[in-house]
């Protein structure tokens, strides 16, 4: 018995409960270091063997290729937004696709440091479709292209890597990083804010491949280049060095479940429980298109504010937490996340059932 809820927040997010409860067993003196983590020097052997662990479960699980270096950083993917046109415009233009509230950020802020080519703009059709390949105009000159594998607020996802003919592809995978398994060959560029899917918040994961490397701005801060990050192993300052302990117990935990094809059956299987639920109902309507859904995040409402704000409280006095959409959309959002067990979006398709029922239209 356990008196833990289903937390369905899109992030922070539910953890690993065995995760936790191995954290908690070593919080107060780690592998019998007679230190906590959180007390530890990031210069010390221990964290040393503890950063060399994650580093080589991330590499292996997701099957990085030696010329990629992985790097440990802070700031979330919004840092992210400035930093990756300071390493990587040099000058030119940079394609997007704007496809969520995320994506459309990232695109705003590199303006600022050059032009930047809208290869897709979905605010028309209210952020539920993910383009086509036909669909997107990718510049060809294009220092790089960014999109966003899958868009936390709106219930959307990338169902194909997009071809760029060439142009280094950059992507943002926060929401979906280790769910299933990437081709990192086809990436120039992977980063992650890791408090949905990996760790605590406060770690930032950024994979680049070093042919990239060496067109940075002369007026890039220190913090965000890439080379210097490199350089310095991930420690040009204090690391998050607790999130990056999280980090390889998580990952060691995804190893043990089976791997990233364990956590893409998952994802299908909890994901199908739920969309079932949405496409058999005369109540809810869910905001994203079918062929453009997102296995992470399920966004849907039932047309009333009033009767939407009665089902998120019925869900927490059933113990189904965090079911309130995001505050630009409304409505309700389900996050099914890698430790979601696949009994919290049964519990969840039941409420639903339930609640439609009391509600019947």
């Amino acid at each position: 018995m356990t008196d833990r809820a289903y937390n369905f927040a899109a992030g922070p997010a539910i953890m690993p409960e065995s995760v936790l409860k191995k954290a908690q067993g070593e919080l107060m003196n780690w592998h019998g270091c007679g230190m906590s983590v959180m007390e530890m020097s990031h210069r010390g052997m221990q964290f040393a063997e503890i950063l060399s662990d994650a580093s080589e479960r991330f590499r292996r699980l997701l099957k990085v290729p030696a010329t990629r270096e992985i790097l440990f950083l802070q700031g979330g993917a919004t840092s992210q937004f400035a930093a990756i046109p300071l390493n990587l415009m040099g000058g030119g233009p940079a394609s997007y696709a704007v496809t969520g509230n995320f994506s459309g950020i990232a695109a705003r802020e590199a303006e600022k440091y050059g032009p930047v080519h809208i290869a897709y703009e979905g605010k028309p059709n209210g952020y539920s479709h993910i383009p086509t390949q036909k669909e997107l105009d990718i510049y060809r000159k294009s220092a790089y292209f960014h999109y966003c594998a899958n868009n936390t607020i709106y219930g959307t996802a990338w169902g194909y890597v997009p071809e760029t003919y060439g142009v280094p592809l950059v992507c943002d995978m926060s929401s979906e990083i280790m769910s299933h398994p990437v081709d990192m060959l086809k990436y120039s560029l992977i980063y992650a804010g890791a408090q949905k899917n990996i760790a605590p918040a406060g770690l930032t994961v950024v994979v680049v491949d070093r042919r990239l490397l060496g067109r940075e701005s002369e007026s890039i801060p220190q913090i965000f280049s890439y080379e210097k990050q490199i350089e310095k192993h991930s420690m040009l300052n204090t690391p998050p060095c607790w999130c990056i302990y999280m980090l390889g117990l998580v990952l060691e935990w995804i190893e043990e479940q089976g791997g990233l094809e364990a956590m893409d059956q998952l994802r299908r299987a909890r994901s199908s429980l739920v969309y079932d639920v949405l496409d058999n109902s005369r109540l809810y309507k869910p905001h994203a298109e079918q062929k453009s859904r997102s296995m992470m995040n399920i966004t849907f409402r039932t047309g009333s504010a009033e009767l939407d704000d009665e089902f998120c409280k019925g869900a927490a006095a059933r113990g189904l937490l965090n079911v309130r959409g995001h505050r630009l959309t409304g409505g309700m959002r389900a996050s099914l996340y890698n430790a979601m067990p696949i009994e919290g979006a049964q519990a969840l398709a039941d409420y639903m059932k339930d609640f439609e029922v009391k509600n019947r239209v």
